[in-house]
């Protein structure tokens, strides 16, 4: 890691970055930052425990003269998305985050950064250790597996948490404050096939589409971005179709929260047909490419010859495949009616795999609106089981309902105008925060959202901005300091 890192101001947060980036954290596997975060508290000599899900709280007295004010939650996630480029060598399980800055960003060599929800963990561990911000009673959560199913949100119990307002630092861009966000819920399709003996005469091919942005699947999801699932599935369906061809393996997108960036399948043709197919796929190809152009314009899509697989998938199973994945939807399903731009409902076919007769269709789903979350989901449901999958909801979590009427809203939205000399975007996400879900056991509690600029989250090209988390630290000490009085 780049010393550069540790010399940034504000130095206490991003020497407080630099110290979490170097423990390894992917979600379900974060019994490491667990420890690192209670010792770190321990240290401070302030009351550290964790909770049933082992999700850490560490409270902090009000500094002297803020005994008045309302008492606050301070909550970050612990995990992190582990995504890497194809050809970078690195193991999250073992290896902390590779750092460096580049221009007004902080990026990681070739992986994901880890700035969501890094940066705002961070923040408050600053906050925790500092002897000099001015601030009310603190209960800092730092929440485990927020980004692969939000367990540890979901099972925290109520009667724990003692504030009564709530900041969330896990919002992206630094001239938003968030007062609402999407639910989710996984629906998998599983089902097993025959595998037939590869017919002679038949030729090899390994058929490859990488290069894509990739990005968070609710934040990015109206850009318009690639599915390396849905143009894998777009390939194969026409070399089907015209060519008979038959397909090995597939193994496409990696989380369930990322729009995925690969696709890689081993499939079959008959020898008769290989030159033809070759420039029917390439034809095939310009076409996607020219699609995508503006918004993708790294996708590289390779189909080359490879050794022959023993085993192929049996026809009437693949054409189910092949179409039901033609048919369910991916992207945006529908706008928001009461807030401009909001993505209301959307569908990201995450994961594609296919081998050794089992078939896995991952899909995270979500919406602000708890009905058309389950009309979409009821959609992909009946597009898989048409052709025979097993199809199962899980992980189902709320969305949060925005209050206008916010008393913390209006403290926020006074502060950003007075440092900024404009207005804040009051806004609703399409991503999943924690806060609905804290929401339902804490019903009482005033929740706001807020955050540093923080582009690419979930793809290897995910950046922090340097001048962005200097505005979010004075924006954070002056909301500190300015915290409502007790009723």
């Amino acid at each position: 890691m780049s010393q550069d890192i540790r010399n940034l101001e504000p130095k206490v947060l991003w020497n407080k970055f630099a110290d979490l980036n170097a423990v390894p954290r992917p979600s379900k596997k974060e019994e490491r930052v667990i420890e690192f975060m209670k010792n770190f508290g321990n240290s401070l000599g302030l009351e550290t425990f964790e909770d049933d899900i082992r999700n850490v709280i560490i409270r902090k007295p009000a500094t002297p003269g803020m005994e008045n004010r309302k008492p606050i939650v301070l909550q970050g996630h612990l995990d992190m998305v582990h995504q890497k480029n194809n050809d970078t060598e690195f193991d999250f399980l073992t290896q902390g985050i590779d750092m460096y800055v580049d221009g007004d960003w902080v990026r990681a060599k070739g992986t994901t950064l880890g700035a969501d929800n890094g940066l705002g963990v961070a923040a408050i561990m600053a906050v925790l250790e500092s002897k000099d911000i001015p601030h009310p009673a603190i209960d800092a959560l730092f929440t485990i597996d927020e980004e692969t199913g939000m367990t540890g949100a979901l099972n925290l119990k109520g009667g724990i948490l003692q504030g009564e307002i709530l900041l969330n630092l896990d919002t992206e861009e630094d001239d938003e404050i968030d007062i609402g966000c999407a639910g989710g819920i996984d629906v998998t399709a599983t089902r097993t096939y025959h595998e037939e003996e590869t017919p002679e005469g038949s030729v090899g091919y390994t058929i490859t589409v990488k290069g894509l942005n990739g990005g968070h699947s609710g934040m990015d999801i109206h850009k318009g971005l690639g599915n390396a699932n849905k143009i894998m599935n777009r390939l194969l369906f026409d070399g089907f179709e015209n060519f008979g061809l038959q397909i090995a393996e597939i193994n496409g997108g990696s989380l369930r929260n990322a729009i995925p960036r690969e696709s890689v399948a081993k499939v079959i043709v008959a020898g008769m047909y290989d030159e033809a197919f070759v420039f029917d796929m390439q034809e095939i190809i310009n076409d996607i490419k020219t699609e995508f152009k503006t918004t993708e314009p790294n996708l590289t899509i390779e189909i080359v010859k490879s050794d022959l697989p023993a085993k192929v998938m049996d026809l009437g199973v693949q054409e189910g495949l092949l179409r039901s994945i033609y048919a369910a939807h991916n992207g945006v399903y529908r706008m928001s009616a009461d807030m401009a731009d909001l993505v209301e409902t959307s569908n990201n076919i995450a994961r594609v795999v296919v081998k050794d007769g089992q078939i896995s269709i991952q899909n995270l789903t979500r919406s602000s609106v708890e009905s058309s979350k389950m009309d979409l989901a009821n959609g992909l449901r009946s597009a898989y089981e048409l052709f025979g999958c097993e199809v199962e909801f899980g992980g189902s979590y709320p969305g949060w309902t925005p209050n206008v009427n916010s008393e913390i809203l209006k403290v926020l939205v006074d502060i950003y105008e007075k440092q900024n000399g404009t207005k804040p975007n009051v806004v609703a996400c399409h991503a999943g925060l924690e806060c609905g879900i804290l929401g339902t056991n804490y019903p009482g509690m005033d929740m706001i959202s807020f955050g540093p600029t923080i582009h690419g989250a979930h793809s290897p090209d995910e950046r922090a901005s340097i001048k962005s988390s200097q505005k979010f630290w004075k924006f954070f000490l002056e909301i500190l300091a300015n915290i409502p009085v007790k009723n």
